[in-house]
């Protein structure tokens, strides 16, 4: 039998202010620059359809924009690639929510993704929900959500302070000699011949803080457990990387944690196997010390 049509989302409009850099350029010049991910010619034939509205009116392109103007551009419906479309709910009361997501599904709307994700399924059942982080795509596990405004203003400023705690298996490539290891280099943007920028270990990039312990050691393979005291982009997986041993499978880094510039997939494909296990936080209404586990795939289990 042929395989189903993809069904379409019901389209998005990416709605923003337009800021001093924008300002003295054409419609045209300015989206085409700031969105590398359409030629010219694609952002002038969106133009030609009417899609894109600057200030309430149909945009031609060759407006010149000020700042403080409002640019919106109605992205028309569009089939989403299929994805696992189920979580388990871990935890749920009046002010948090936590459930565990599988490899695969999008955390919020991004990259071509915006009813197959996360966001979008729990908030069909918790409309007020709001994701407190976000996992990659690749990565499964747990991800806590607040419901109400106050518990998110407390667990964010938990978060920002570094009072959150977060521990993750991941199975990385070789055989660690160290059954610890300290991990502390920076992670930044670096360019790459076919991505622009991406973020990998960098000399000039934020202090970030992981602490990796071995769990077993197997066919070549090292299983780790890993606590992050920051929260820098694809940190478990630049971090494994820079200390020599890249996850298994991952499309993106590979051994000092610098981006592979001969990529074997696209940077969001999965593959590899970081599961988010276990989040320790103090409960913004009743002040109990909580710690919540995600079940661990059977790749990821020591024994």
């Amino acid at each position: 039998m042929p395989a189903p049509s993809p069904t379409l989302n019901d389209g998005y409009a990416y709605t923003e202010r337009v800021g001093p850099r924008g300002a003295g350029l054409t419609v045209l010049a300015y989206l085409a620059g700031r969105y590398g991910h359409s030629s010219p010619g694609e952002w002038q034939a969106r133009l030609e359809r009417g899609e894109v509205v600057l200030g309430g009116v149909a945009a031609q392109g060759s407006e010149t924009l000020r700042a403080g103007q409002t640019l919106i551009w109605n992205r028309p419906p569009w089939p989403e690639d299929a994805v696992p479309l189920h979580f388990e709910v871990l935890y749920q009361d009046e002010a948090v929510l936590a459930v565990s997501k599988p490899s695969g599904l999008p955390t919020v709307p991004a990259g071509g993704f915006l009813n197959h994700t996360l966001l979008t399924l729990v908030r069909q059942r918790w409309p007020e929900a709001s994701p407190l982080h976000r996992l990659g795509r690749g990565t499964s596990g747990l991800v806590l959500f607040s419901q109400t405004a106050a518990a998110g203003a407390a667990l964010s400023r938990d978060w920002r302070e570094g009072r959150i705690e977060k521990t993750y298996r991941a199975l990385a490539q070789g055989i660690a000699r160290q059954d610890e290891s300290e991990i502390s280099t920076p992670i930044g943007l670096v360019p790459h011949p076919r991505l622009g920028e991406v973020y990998a270990a960098s000399p000039d990039g934020k202090g970030s803080r992981s602490f990796a312990r071995v769990l077993a050691r197997r066919d070549g393979q090292t299983l780790f457990e890993v606590d992050i005291h920051t929260g820098r982009p694809h940190q478990i997986r630049i971090h494994l990387a820079a200390i020599g041993h890249p996850l298994v499978g991952d499309p993106l880094y590979g051994v000092g944690g610098l981006p592979l510039a001969d990529l074997p997939g696209l940077p969001g494909d999965g593959g590899y196997l970081l599961h988010a296990h276990r989040l320790g936080f103090v409960h913004p209404s009743t002040a109990q010390k909580m710690t919540l586990e995600a079940t661990v795939p059977a790749e990821l289990n020591a024994g």
